[in-house]
Parts: structure tokens; C-alpha cells; sequence
């Protein structure tokens, strides 16, 4: 009989407040994580740029594979720039959902009725589409839509990635402004690299170059890993 009488039951305005508040929250720290860790993708790349930069310089018989990875490694670092760009609006956009959430229950609990909000559905819409936020976000809108702050299910197809998508004039001309602002003064951020004797500088340098093809392939996993 209590189940019966749960299944019919209206749903608790604070509960259905704090479940959503809750999820919200939960995906802000998601994203918090995600900018930390592209930061820390961003400064390695830095470095690889500076490191390719110098063998460039360092042996000129290499010069030109050396180059050719100064340039590898800036086009990643515009990739990283935008993905961070990009998780710094959808933490802008959640706090908005989050707050307009709020208003729309406050507004439910004293006037006794709840409006759906075009604008909450619409920042839905566009935060669901996001790899990185596509599955709690679909739980998100479906409690709203219970709630009734938002009318209809949120389309879930996911566009195609901006990154992929790059004019090559757009993604030479950021390319000259990367390696403009980071090889203007050709210092490799802090711990620069030891000494080395002159005899083992040959084995060392090839090691260096595989350091630096492991660590580019390390960087773009982990960029896949936050898009998954």
C-alpha cells in the first residue's frame, strides 16, 4: 500500500532541488579537474617547443626534422588552448544553469507553480553535446524535465569536434602566433636541462627526440581521454 501510495506521490520540490544542485556541482568539479589537467598539457607542450627549437639550432643536420616538430607541437598546443578554452565556457554555462535552477525553484515555492525555462534548455542542450559532460548531463535533464523547468528531452547527437575542423590558413596563422609568443625569448620554463659531456651529446640527443614523440603521444591520449 506505501507503494502504491509512493508511486503517485508529488515529488518533493527541495528534494528534486538538491538532486539537481547536487549534479550540477558534481559536473563543475568534473570540469574544474579537466582544466588542471589541460594546463598541465599546456606547459609541457610549451617546453616541447623550446626543447625542438633548440636542436634546430643546436645541430643543423637535424634542422629540419627539428622544425618540422616546432611546428607539430605548436598545432597541438593551439588544440590544447582551444579544449581549455572550451572547458572554461561550459563552467560558465553551468553556473548559469545553476543558478537559473535556483530561481526557478525559489519562484516554484512561492508562488506554488514552476514555468519551464528557455534559456536553461537551451545551455542544456549545448553542454550535452560536450563529450566531456554528456552523460551526467542527460541525467541533469531528465530530473528538470521532471521538475518541469524544461519541456523535452535534450538532443544528445554530439557535434563535429572544432579541432578537426581547422581552416589550415586559421590553423597556420595561430601556429605563427604560438611560436611568436613562445620562442620570443627561448627560455625553457624552470628546471632547465643538465649539462651533458660532449661524448654522449649524440646519445643523449636521440633520446631526447624519443622523450619528446613519447610525451606529445601521452599529451593527445590524455586530450582523448577528456573528450571521452
Amino acid at each position: 500500500m506505501e507503494t502504491i501510495r509512493s508511486m503517485f506521490a508529488k515529488p518533493d520540490p527541495a528534494a528534486q532541488a538538491r538532486k539537481c544542485n547536487s549534479m550540477i556541482r558534481t559536473n563543475i568539479r568534473k570540469i574544474d579537474r579537466d582544466i588542471a589537467q589541460v594546463k598541465q598539457v599546456e606547459f609541457k607542450t610549451k617546453n616541447l617547443i623550446i626543447q625542438a627549437d633548440r636542436r634546430a639550432q643546436r645541430d643543423p643536420t637535424r634542422a629540419q626534422q627539428a622544425q618540422k616538430e616546432v611546428r607539430d607541437f605548436a598545432r597541438e598546443l593551439v588544440r590544447v588552448r582551444r579544449a581549455s578554452a572550451r572547458l572554461v565556457t561550459s563552467k560558465a554555462q553551468l553556473n548559469s544553469v545553476q543558478m537559473q535552477v535556483n530561481e526557478a525553484f525559489a519562484v516554484r515555492k512561492i508562488e506554488g507553480s514552476i514555468r519551464a525555462s528557455v534559456g536553461i534548455m537551451k545551455e542544456v542542450n549545448t553542454l550535452i553535446r560536450l563529450p566531456e559532460l554528456a552523460g551526467t548531463m542527460r541525467d541533469l535533464s531528465v530530473e528538470l524535465m521532471k521538475a518541469g523547468i524544461i519541456e523535452e528531452m535534450v538532443e544528445d547527437t554530439l557535434p563535429e569536434d572544432g579541432d578537426m575542423l581547422m581552416e589550415d590558413e586559421e590553423a597556420d596563422g595561430e601556429i605563427e602566433k604560438v611560436l611568436g609568443e613562445v620562442l620570443k625569448d627561448r627560455k625553457e620554463p624552470k628546471m632547465p636541462a643538465a649539462p651533458v659531456p660532449e661524448p654522449q651529446k649524440p646519445v643523449e640527443e636521440e633520446e631526447e627526440e624519443e622523450d619528446a614523440e613519447a610525451m606529445m603521444d601521452q599529451m593527445r591520449n590524455r586530450l582523448e581521454a577528456l573528450r571521452s
